[in-house]
């Protein structure tokens, strides 16, 4: 069915997971990530007094439009809404929900940005615009975050695997669908953190860093060529090669490491590497792994081809 201008905004973004270039992507370098079919969603419902209330897994926070207070389990959110708050009118309902839990790394902050404000968005008629609403996203995650590439924003709102540039910005969504295994680690470390940890290495060691910066942008290059040819092995030993640069760089470690290691030995994996940040979080091998992983939660996710979706459509 299509959506009317009498129905409730209802949107949804998948979560992502970078494959190749981070911490390089916040010096100009060009990154890949992809979106993955695990999906956050935000209905938006109308109230007809002045409070607002919000509803997720993490919790519920009231408030209202003069007070406006905020929530710091549900800061992304609250931070999306007060770049709207001049405008509303009315209360109003902010109901999530999620396919995956938000301490697995699958970008679940950036998800929630994005669906927060394309409900916002469109309850107050602003026209489709994925470029606006990447923006939009992307400045609010850096506010809430300190720091911030946009690369998880742009596969929330893109979909498929992203060919991405912060500085300046560049965009290259490329329609595809792979299964992948993710494998979380059991920890993560807050991504300001593990910046910081790298920034003060670079600093340290300049030289050392640029080269690698250099060579996680050509492995994102190289990845998006084999990407065109549709050169999927090709695709995972050039994710091999990523996680050996992530290694160079120190965001590694022992447990990351060793589910890296399970997830090649798997036949049914073409490569894998730490994805995100690093310290933490989720290792990704392409593929679906035929054999259990060990240590680690291991999830079976395909590469999603869609990103932000009207709900109201389906």
């Amino acid at each position: 069915m299509n959506a009317t201008a009498n129905d409730p905004p209802a949107f949804s973004a998948p979560g992502s997971l970078m494959l190749l270039g981070e911490h390089a992507v916040l010096h100009g370098r060009l990154a890949v990530v992809c979106a993955v079919n695990r999906r956050v969603r935000a209905a938006l419902r109308p109230r007809g007094d002045r409070e607002i209330r919000i509803v997720s897994a993490l919790g519920e926070h009231r408030t209202d439009l003069d007070a406006f207070a905020a929530s710091p389990k549900l800061n992304f959110a609250m931070a999306a809404l007060a770049d709207y708050r001049a405008r509303f009118k009315t209360g109003f309902e902010l109901e999530f929900g999620s396919e995956f839990s938000h301490t697995i790394g699958f970008g679940s902050s950036a998800a929630v940005t994005v669906v927060t404000h394309a409900a916002v968005r469109s309850w107050l008629g602003e026209a489709d615009d994925h470029l606006a609403l990447f923006r939009a996203a992307r400045q609010t995650v850096r506010d809430v975050q300190g720091a911030g590439s946009g690369a998880d924003v742009a596969a929330s709102v893109f979909g498929g695997i992203i060919g991405y540039r912060a500085e300046p910005l560049e965009i290259f969504p490329h329609v595809v669908s792979h299964p992948l295994t993710a494998v979380y680690s059991g920890a993560k470390m807050r991504t300001p953190e593990v910046i910081a940890i790298v920034e003060a290495r670079r600093k340290m060691e300049p030289e050392k860093f640029e080269a690698i910066f250099l060579a996680m942008e050509k492995t994102s290059i190289d990845a998006l060529e084999a990407l065109k040819k549709n050169d999927w092995p090709r695709f995972g030993k050039i994710l091999d090669a990523g996680q050996g640069l992530m290694e160079a760089i120190g965001v590694s470690n022992e447990k990351l490491g060793a589910i890296v290691a399970a997830l090649r030995a798997d036949p049914g994996i073409l490569g894998a590497k730490i994805s995100g940040s690093g310290l933490g979080d989720c290792a990704v091998g392409l593929g679906r792994a035929r054999e259990d992983v060990r240590p680690g939660a291991a999830f079976g996710v395909e590469i999603d081809p869609t990103g932000i979706r009207d709900e109201r459509n389906l």
